[in-house]
């Protein structure tokens, strides 16, 4: 009688280990794809992080407005810091700020032949650079400036006003709103140099829905 009752509590006691065995198992397993999920959602998350990080998928609409925004209220908006200077607004629209003024008492007149080394982004298409006077080096012995005769329509209206004042060896941040860019202006210097410049240009200024404000670094070479 006692091997009968011994022996049926280790058959209870074998079947409950198993059992405990078998959940524990189960357990196991959906701890794993608990885990897995929340892996592969980490994974994605992090992987839509570091494209959008590296422009590697295209920007949304507020998020394009928001980089244009962020770039033209650069120095508009916080106090200017000490020996900086904030954008002033000319009575065009157009907006200049000066980084260095130069030297000599003599500024650029609106009749003035400049020339110039210039940088032009589009602030509607994540500061994409569209034009720069340093890809104009066809002899490998450094960028040939950009000359303009003011006054005479060979440059984009907003740009010209922008260099109005300037002094030799002077750099200036100028914004240019889009009726005095390219909008009503698209064959006017700055031209850009190469297709793929021109149709990101053309994405910007072609499209109604987009501000085609553009923004222009200058530094005076020389004038006269």
């Amino acid at each position: 009688m006692k091997v009968l009752l011994l022996l049926i509590t280790c058959v209870v006691a074998n079947a409950f280990s198993t059992q405990k065995k078998f959940c524990r198992r189960q357990l196991a397993v959906k701890s794993s794809h608990s885990d897995g999920e929340q892996y592969s959602r980490r994974s994605t998350l992090n992987g839509i992080r570091a494209a959008l990080l590296l422009g590697l998928t295209p920007m949304s609409a507020n998020a394009s407005v928001r980089t244009r925004e962020e770039l033209i209220k650069v120095g508009t908006q916080a106090p200017a810091r000490d020996g900086d200077r904030n954008f002033v607004e000319l009575p065009n629209g157009v907006k200049i700020k000066d980084y260095r003024i130069g030297t000599g008492d003599e500024t650029v007149k609106d009749d003035s032949q400049v020339m110039i080394q210039a940088t032009g982004r589009l602030l509607n298409f994540n500061g994409f650079v569209f034009y720069s006077t340093k890809n104009n080096n066809p002899d490998g012995f450094g960028a040939l400036p950009l000359t303009i005769n003011l006054g005479k329509g060979e440059a984009l209206p907003g740009l010209e006003t922008g260099i109005v004042g300037m002094r030799k060896g002077g750099i200036r941040r100028i914004l240019v709103p889009s009726h005095l860019a390219y909008n009503n202006f698209h064959d006017l210097e700055p031209r850009t140099m190469s297709a793929n410049d021109q149709r990101a240009l053309d994405s910007v200024v072609k499209n109604p829905n987009m501000d085609a404000t553009v923004l222009f670094d200058v530094s005076l070479e020389r004038f006269k």
